[in-house]
């Protein structure tokens, strides 16, 4: 997974020559050591880099063009430290294509009642330079996140870092490949779409490789590297008697450790960083990969099942904004329900396989068991379940005209009852702000049964994310009324109808 501390948020101040030499040294000083304080807080994930004061419109063009043209740059944060005649700004902005975020802030945090002239004033201007450049950011239809507060402040650090953070899931978006392993689920609604708009629009490339070509990856794996990786499994995970060096299901093992060093290295080869696989199209492989999905995403891969690469796409990408964050990030499912008014109706999530060690509460178990479809041999899997705390669950659909996220805010918590006879990994969460009221929604806005599930993020991050890519999204937490959900979704038609003519 990226570090994104190797990653920058270039710090942009604007002013104007009006003010003389003098007060922009001031301009310049003042701006540096807010960004090597941004930059030294641990709050913020990325680097956050000072760049010369932009005083003319050609400055400004070329800065832009400069960030767009840096990979290591994953967006502005823009402050107007005096009045900058935003006129100034248009050329640049409109051929910026990275993420902005307008920090509304100022150098002093308070007033000095006794001492403050004329100069200081001058100065001092962020109250009404910012709204100018507020006007024109605006007036142009540019997406932007605005944080307002003292540079020093907790909260406004926190904002500025999920900016970064969605920031840096934008930048992975653009750069992404996923590898379909075989076609989606066969007579499948959901997993369907449009591979080409979905480039276009978050620069997601999706393509389609043979089964068969993974099958040749997974034969011509090496029995040392067989033998070590199962010694990692030893190491990490509670392996069952029947697959211990004694054990009867013992080449069970072996195999799946064969699949998981084939589809790592075709994964690595290729450059992708995200798959898809199904139990409908297995040709050469004798298991499902289980074990190898699980531990692959816990790396950071995104993945999707039954050929979901929508879902593969956002468990990536959110895998990548939460990166060096506590909680984990996994492919998910809503499985079956406890419907109990008394107690509480609850959401049980799972998969046949496929749910990433990054969300387990305690050290996983090995196991090995029947998957009734497939035609395939048993698949290993790791047996866990996610710790209570808070998470979101996400999911990306092409709704014909548009993309569409949908997120719904949970809890986590701990299963009623121990879960003994249940052959997989699982999270058992109460959906905000009821089971019946998110469950209507969720439905009404016509979100998939898959999705990405965090502990890690929370629903600013997504909001960022979308504002960014242009996406719609909404959001199921706490306020949420079907009724207003519904004129929400009333709203979003005519709007992005409109938006396209």
């Amino acid at each position: 997974m990226q570090d994104l501390s190797t990653l920058e948020a270039w710090f942009v101040t604007g002013s104007q020559h009006l003010y003389g030499p003098q007060a922009l040294q001031e301009v310049a000083d003042h701006s540096q050591r807010i960004a090597q304080a941004l930059s030294a807080s641990p709050r913020i994930a990325v680097r956050v880099v000072f760049k010369p004061v932009l005083t003319t419109p050609e400055d400004i063009r070329r800065l832009c063009l400069e960030a767009n043209a840096d990979d290591r740059c994953i967006g502005l944060i823009a402050w107007m430290h005096t009045f900058s005649p935003a006129k100034m700004w248009i050329a640049g902005l409109q051929s910026l294509n990275k993420p902005l975020v307008h920090l509304h802030t100022q150098f002093n945090q308070a007033i000095p009642w006794s001492t403050i002239d004329m100069d200081f004033m001058n100065l001092n201007q962020s109250a009404h330079g910012d709204r100018e450049f507020g006007y024109m950011v605006s007036r142009l239809r540019i997406n932007r996140k605005v944080v307002v507060g003292h540079w020093e402040a907790t909260e406004v650090q926190q904002k500025l870092d999920t900016w970064a953070r969605a920031a840096c899931g934008w930048r992975e978006a653009q750069q992404l490949k996923i590898a379909r392993f075989g076609d989606n689920m066969r007579q499948v609604g959901v997993t369907e779409g449009d591979k080409v708009e979905v480039q276009a629009r978050l620069g997601v490339s999706v393509n389609t490789h043979g089964v068969g070509d993974l099958a040749k990856a997974v034969d011509s794996v090496s029995d040392s590297d067989v033998d070590h990786l199962m010694e990692e499994y030893e190491s990490e995970y509670m392996v069952v008697d029947s697959l211990q060096r004694d054990g009867a299901r013992r080449e069970s093992l072996r195999v799946a450790a064969r699949i998981e060093v084939g589809l790592r290295t075709f994964l690595t080869e290729g450059g992708f960083g995200a798959f898809t696989d199904t139990f409908e199209d297995l040709h050469g492989l004798r298991q499902l990969p289980g074990i190898s999905a699980q531990r692959l995403m816990a790396e950071g891969y995104g993945f999707g099942a039954e050929g979901d690469w929508k879902t593969a796409a956002m468990v990536r990408i959110m895998k990548t904004m939460a990166a060096g964050l506590p909680g984990g990030t996994s492919f998910m499912e809503d499985y079956t329900y406890h419907m109990d008014g008394e107690s509480g109706s609850l959401v049980l999530g799972a998969h046949m396989l496929e749910v990433c060690p990054s969300i387990a509460a305690d050290r996983p178990s090995c196991e090995i068991h029947p998957l009734a479809i497939g035609g395939k041999e048993d698949p290993v899997r790791l047996v866990f379940t996610a710790p209570p705390g808070p998470g979101i669950v996400a999911g990306l659909l092409d709704f014909g005209d548009r993309l569409r996220i949908v997120a719904n805010v949970i809890d986590v918590v701990a299963p009623a009852e121990p879960l003994p006879k249940l052959p997989v990994a699982r999270a058992v969460w109460k959906p905000k702000p009821d089971l019946a009221t998110a469950a209507e929604a969720w439905i009404l806005a016509g979100a998939p049964h898959h999705t990405s599930f965090s502990q890690a993020l929370g629903a600013q991050s997504l909001r960022d994310f979308a504002d960014m890519a242009g996406v719609e999204l909404l959001v199921i937490d706490g306020d949420t009324k079907v009724a207003d959900f519904q004129k929400e979704l009333r709203w979003n038609q005519v709007a992005y109808h409109l938006a396209q003519i």
